[in-house]
């Protein structure tokens, strides 16, 4: 049985969630990848066992089913390997105008955003706190940070629930030896626009507004864990410059710019 730590990654097969795959493959853990796509994640198995020689278990999972996260910890049980990593990183955003969608379809992306980086998290920390290390990396975002704009509408709101979550978890288990963070980048070059349909609304942001996935996850992954790192991580000068504005202005002023810029980066 291989002695590296094992790392389990939710929506492993594109973006953010792959350079975390490719990354912690890199610094010697073995993982458990999870997405809705087997072919994609058979594909990111292949070329991190011949890069690094990486065990991977692949877990075809839809945490838009209730029944998922429990199915998978099961999974993961029967390989007697316990999560020392848990990267709670699936998502996605729905366009439109909240009342205009369908409630069937707001609650699937909350069982996605919420309920299930809930329910792992509980389900899987307990044997990090017995080992005494290693911890949890919720992706959230910028938009959980700024003021929630329109369109996507409970996207800000589940990113700002993943961020207060992490803050919550950290504090329990401060002396316990186990991490908590929430990531929290901004604009990112990855499938995500695309999936949501926003790539031609985004495209047209300057380029200083955007980070590559790859940054984004090396400053998570090398502030994890390290003494005085903040428990919500924002990477990118222009993210951090962001974010301090935000909370440095008037509620009134800030509400009031994102209500103003929100038609450059949502679909109404």
């Amino acid at each position: 049985m291989s002695t590296r730590p094992l790392a389990l990654v939710t929506g492993a097969s594109a973006g953010i969630g792959a350079e975390f795959a490719h990354q912690l493959a890199e610094a010697g853990y073995d993982l458990a990848i999870t997405a809705r796509r087997r072919e994609r994640l058979e594909m990111l198995a292949e070329k991190l066992d011949q890069s690094h020689g990486t065990e991977c278990q692949i877990i075809v999972a839809d945490l838009a089913d209730p029944a998922a996260p429990a199915a998978i910890c099961a999974e993961l049980e029967s390989g007697d390997r316990p999560v020392e990593l848990l990267i709670n990183n699936a998502g996605y955003a729905i366009a439109g105008v909240y009342h205009q969608t369908e409630w069937e379809d707001q609650a699937r992306f909350l069982q996605v955003m919420v309920t299930a980086v809930a329910e792992l998290s509980h389900r899987l920390l307990p044997g990090m706190r017995d080992l005494g290390r290693g911890g949890i990396i919720n992706v959230a975002s910028l938009a959980g940070i700024v003021p929630g704009s329109s369109g996507h509408t409970l996207y800000a709101a589940s990113k700002a629930f993943m961020i207060s979550f992490s803050e919550s978890l950290a504090m329990e288990n401060a002396h316990t030896g186990v991490c908590i963070q929430a990531v929290c980048p901004g604009f990112t070059y990855s499938e995500f626009h695309d999936v949501v349909g926003t790539r031609d609304i985004v495209s047209r942001l300057p380029n200083y507004m955007w980070m590559n996935a790859d940054e984004v996850v090396r400053t998570s992954l090398n502030r994890f864990g390290q003494p005085g790192a903040p428990v919500m991580l924002v990477p990118g000068r222009w993210n951090r410059f962001l974010a301090m504005l935000t909370r440095k202005l008037p509620y009134r002023m800030a509400f009031n710019l994102v209500k103003k810029r929100s038609s450059e980066f949502r679909h109404q």
